[in-house]
């Protein structure tokens, strides 16, 4: 791979994220040299939902292989990156992503859905899935998530913003999961959070307000009261168990 930052492809991105990603690729690319395949920003940054400086960039990057000295070699960058707001990048192997396509369908058909690929080869645009796969991961996701809320709930000891962070990382989890059970009944994927949401409710015949409701916490500043806090939680909760039945009837 080339040193030469002019070789990487910002236009597509939304105007807001290209000087922090240019400024991570000015960074990644001489450190990583040869072994750096490619660049692809993924997720909220793409899409409406992302909030100018409170938001994260997500990337991935394709290296030809992995070492710790490479993980030292960004470990190095991670404040700069930090102050950027650019997360900790998701580091892959070609053939890592390859053998992984039965056990993280649901990542990587978001991944496919949105993403930019700014420098290399696009890693995700060619992938294939089988809705098998893709169907058992979303059952195991859901019913794991029950569980989550459930230990979270209680070892919350009922600490108000304790929850709220729970549903809110709830609601995000969920948004990728909904479009996956979406591409498993051929229909369209919104790529934002909400219009997932409604779309979603749309396909399955299930009210999903209090997820919409909940995402908006995380962008906005409001302290829900114990009351709201409690009737979102038993609201999600069976939601959550509502689309873990639904999963688990879809046949594919």
């Amino acid at each position: 791979m080339s040193e030469n930052t002019n070789d990487i492809k910002l236009d597509a991105l939304p105007i807001h994220i290209r000087n922090s990603v240019k400024y991570f690729a000015g960074k990644i690319i001489p450190a990583l040299g040869e072994n750096l395949q490619s660049i692809t920003v993924i997720g909220s940054s793409l899409t409406d939902d992302f909030k100018p400086g409170r938001s994260d960039i997500n990337t991935v990057l394709v290296l030809n292989g992995q070492s710790i000295n490479y993980l030292k070699t960004i470990a190095s960058l991670a404040r700069p990156m930090s102050r950027k707001k650019i997360s900790v990048p998701l580091l892959m192997t070609p053939s890592y992503i390859e053998r992984s396509l039965d056990v993280f369908g649901v990542e990587f058909l978001d991944f496919q859905l949105n993403h930019q690929t700014i420098l290399g080869e696009d890693p995700f645009t060619s992938l294939n899935f089988k809705k098998k796969d893709v169907r058992l991961q979303c059952e195991r996701e859901l019913k794991a998530m029950l569980i989550r809320l459930r230990q979270g709930y209680i070892a919350a000891a009922a600490n108000r913003k304790l929850v709220r962070d729970i549903l809110i990382s709830s609601a995000k989890g969920l948004a990728p999961l909904l479009r996956a059970m979406l591409w498993l009944k051929d229909s369209e994927r919104p790529t934002g959070a909400e219009q997932t949401f409604n779309k979603a409710a749309e396909e399955f015949s299930i009210k999903l307000d209090s997820l919409i409701t909940t995402e908006k916490w995380s962008h906005q500043k409001l302290r829900p009261d114990e009351n709201q806090i409690d009737d979102a939680f038993k609201s999600i909760y069976s939601k959550v168990d509502q689309l873990a039945q639904i999963v688990d009837k879809l046949e594919v």
